[in-house]
């Protein structure tokens, strides 16, 4: 139900043959995603869909929200940049690569992680740093709703975090 509400928001300002991509980028995103729930109990593939329905209010193109769609499937799942840029080209690879954490478990504690993501995002292109706001609110509600404890120390970060996002 949610593509569906998406797929009619981008009817209203993109072309039918900017949609394929929007469309393509779902099926892959929902396969990798497969198996894979929310805090609330829904399919994790609801979350890049309201992400990219965030966008699509701000009528951003195709390719970025293919990207928005795409956007967790290399730090959740087994698929990489690779992956992306051969199904979808190399501008939504780079959208998609501009949005991945970079930090990895050897890299210090968590503090120390989330700043070497943040740096990450702060030199992000405009555009990836748009897709990375939704993202931000979408995960935001997410969290505060399911998980207020965590919520906390989430939304801390993420006032870290909006501080790069210029």
């Amino acid at each position: 139900m949610l593509m569906e509400a998406l797929l009619a928001k981008v009817k209203g300002y993109l072309p039918e043959d900017k949609i394929g991509i929007i469309k393509e980028a779902y099926r892959f995103a929902e396969a990798a995603h497969a198996g894979q729930v929310r805090l609330s109990g829904q399919p994790f593939i609801e979350h890049p869909v309201e992400t990219a329905t965030f966008l699509a209010d701000l009528r951003l193109d195709a390719n970025a929200l293919a990207a928005a769609l795409l956007h967790d499937v290399v730090e959740d799942t087994d698929r990489t940049i690779d992956d992306i840029r051969t199904e979808f080209g190399e501008d939504v690879a780079l959208l998609v690569a501009d949005m991945t954490d970079v930090s990895k478990p050897g890299d210090g504690n968590r503090r120390t992680r989330k700043a070497k993501d943040r740096a990450h995002s702060g030199a992000a292109s405009a555009r990836a740093q748009t897709i990375k706001l939704a993202d931000l609110i979408s995960n935001t509600m997410d969290i505060v709703k399911h998980d207020r404890n965590f919520a906390k120390l989430y939304t801390q970060e993420k006032h870290l975090l909006l501080g790069v996002l210029v």
